[in-house]
């Protein structure tokens, strides 16, 4: 095996704590690296001597390894060895001296490093200072400010523009400088009361503009407005919540998405909130030390997308995840597991459709996280470090070939002996299902209690509306809030008999934002960020995004819900090819005073689908539509009428 954990960094974790050697630091690999350990000794002296000390004396192994460090290619005292000769090449820290963690970099194969070393900058980025302990730097850099001793402009710009990122900060700089976007973690899409007041403290002190809290495509929160003055308090915050932030952005696992409809169910194959809530732990939570950042998953080579879904509905859209686990019985057994799809996502360059691994495994906890850890060690160790926009697992999935693929990651499973096997992909349930709504009022399993699905206009939440929802959750569902991919909420285990008595909630009133009961087309729109805070985006979405839905809902009538999603540039955070119609920010001409202005404009796509027959609508409908009220809306009626048999109303 080349899976990588440095001895040294083991050995020094020992030594500085007196404690075992972590087992969950991968031990099993040690066997690998120990044979690395001799072959360096017996082409390097100083070294094999200085070793050879350390194992009568800790004092002096660390003294003679500070002493060499810079021989054998690293740059402090808590190094690893670069490769298995005894030369200088890239210096890079494999532990970190203020938090007492390995780097994220300790975990990478010696000839992983060199390509990171002669990769893109991020690359070089993040081997020159590791990104996991970059909270430290946000502590430091906090503590100066509130001080006097600096300015935000004066943060190191590596650090403002990537390592923070690691931290869950990212700067938005074109925007608004020196306020952040701070994203969480929020596994299942699951929170509670205090959680969301909290949310609503974390930005009520910008303004009301800036200050406010997003939900996501992943069913996750994120602040805006954030400043690093006040980043540490989030954290703490978060921490005291059982949240983080940590890893949610950049070259990190992202949310684990699940169903929101979890213990809910009465069509539920597969309650999924203990596999989110595990994997989150397997990629955010530090199995040594028990605190959130896990340093090995800390230097991936791109970003990674897990979703489980928990029904035929997959209301976890695992067709555009690089892992999708979707609910299967085994057709002999009948034991209920997971087929396996792979590699889809959205990017700039790329829109990929998930692909069927050929693989099935069982629907326990050990199972998930064994399969999810064996083909995150292989997409970390061996995918692109040059070209970020081949460094997705689409790309290293077709490099090996499906079946070349799932041999190497059934042997890395086998390698851990953890009595996890994984079988041939299985007929997937057939039969008659039409995909169900979460908005509005449900009957639940559990008698008496029913979900009452509530629309976010955009996800966008104000510190206002955060403390209402709250509210709600404490008086009628136990405190507990989901949110979904579709940026909505759910209040769950409602009692039937409270249901009138929570409409009747000032929240849901005339004129406010929040609604049980939404027309088919506002009730169904998705947004990114927009130009409001993005650099990337060519027009802003979300108050388009509101708006429009309230203007078509009075040209139009239509029999089913329709999904209209926004995205602000190519690189579709709005996922706008798995909607009905999708509107993507583009390039736009439109005559003013006689001559062809360039104006904010969009492409539009249509046809994209959700579910078991999920599809991908990959070229536009329509281009270069400005997106004025008076040159968009006549498009979009005319698309409504011809493809989704609208009817205007008179």
């Amino acid at each position: 095996s080349n899976r990588h954990v440095p001895f040294f960094s083991l050995f020094q974790h020992w030594a500085n704590n007196r404690q075992p050697l972590p087992l969950r630091y991968e031990v099993e690999r040690m066997r690998s690296e120990l044979s690395k350990f001799m072959l360096v000794c017996i082409g390097s002296a100083t070294l094999l001597s200085a070793c050879s000390n350390a194992f009568v004396s800790i004092a002096s192994f660390k003294s003679s390894v500070s002493r060499s460090d810079r021989a054998y290619g690293t740059s402090h005292s808590s190094s690893a060895l670069f490769s298995t000769e005894a030369k200088a090449k890239t210096l890079f820290d494999t532990v970190d001296e203020r938090t007492g963690k390995p780097t994220g970099t300790s975990f990478l194969p010696a000839d992983v490093v060199e390509l990171a070393a002669k990769g893109n900058p991020i690359e070089k980025a993040k081997l020159a200072k590791d990104g996991t302990s970059a909270f430290i730097d946000v502590y430091e850099y906090a503590r100066k400010i509130r001080e006097g001793e600096m300015t935000w402009e004066e943060v190191e710009k590596a650090d403002l523009d990537t390592r923070l990122k690691y931290v869950g900060m990212l700067h938005r700089g074109k925007r608004t400088p020196g306020q952040f976007m701070m994203r969480l973690k929020v596994p299942n899409g699951i929170v509670n009361a205090d959680q969301m007041r909290f949310y609503a403290d974390c930005v009520s002190k910008y303004d009301e503009e800036l200050g406010v809290v997003d939900i996501t495509t992943r069913a996750n929160i994120q602040l805006r407005g954030v400043k690093i003055e006040d980043a540490p308090d989030i954290i703490d915050g978060l921490h005291a919540r059982n949240q983080t932030s940590f890893q949610s952005a950049l070259d990190s696992v992202r949310n684990m998405v699940g169903s929101p409809l979890a213990g809910i169910d009465d069509q539920e194959m597969v309650d999924t909130r203990e596999f989110c809530n595990a994997l989150n732990d397997l990629v955010s939570l530090d199995p040594v030390t028990e605190t959130r950042g896990n340093p090995m998953w800390g230097n991936l080579p791109r970003k990674f997308n897990i979703a489980v879904s928990g029904s035929r509905d997959d209301f976890a859209h695992t067709h555009i995840n690089d892992i999708g686990l979707q609910p299967c019985p085994h057709a002999k057994t009948g034991e209920m597991g997971f087929n396996v799809v792979l590699g889809g996502y959205m990017s700039i360059k790329r829109v990929a459709e998930a692909i069927s691994a050929n693989m099935w495994i069982k629907a326990d906890r050990e199972s998930v996280v064994t399969l999810s850890e064996a083909i995150l060690r292989i997409f970390r160790d061996e995918s692109e470090r040059k070209d970020r926009q081949k460094a997705r697992l689409m790309w290293l999935v077709e490099k090996y070939g499906v079946e070349e693929w799932k041999k190497a990651v059934t042997k890395e499973i086998t390698s851990y002996d953890r009595g996890v096997s994984v079988e041939d992909a299985q007929p997937a349930p057939s039969g008659k299902f039409e995909r169900r709504e979460l908005l509005g009022i449900h009957k639940q399993p559990q008698d008496g209690k029913v979900r009452v699905g509530v629309l976010v206009p955009s996800g966008r939440l104000s510190r206002h509306e955060c403390r209402e929802i709250a509210d709600i959750a404490d008086k009628y569902s136990d405190g507990e809030v989901r949110l979904t991919v579709e940026q909505n909420i759910i209040f769950p285990n409602v009692d039937e008999d409270k249901v009138d008595e929570l409409l009747a909630e000032p929240a849901f009133g005339a004129g406010k934002r929040l609604k049980t009961n939404p027309g088919f087309i506002e009730g169904n729109i998705v947004s990114c960020t927009g130009a409001q805070f993005c650099g990337l985006a060519l027009i802003e979405t979300k108050s388009n995004a509101e708006a429009l839905g309230k203007k078509l809902e009075r040209l139009v009538t239509v029999d089913r819900p329709i999904r209209i999603h926004w995205t602000g540039c190519p690189n579709s955070c709005g996922q706008v090819q798995v909607a009905d119609i999708g509107i993507m920010g583009g390039p736009a001409r439109k005559e003013i005073d006689g001559k062809k202005m360039a104006v904010p404009g969009c492409k539009i796509f249509v046809g994209g689908r959700v579910g078991e027959d999920a599809h991908l609508a990959l070229e536009p409908y329509k281009e270069g539509i400005p997106l004025n009220d008076d040159d968009l809306l006549p498009v979009l009626v005319d698309i409504l009428k011809t493809e989704f048999g609208a009817k205007e109303k008179r």
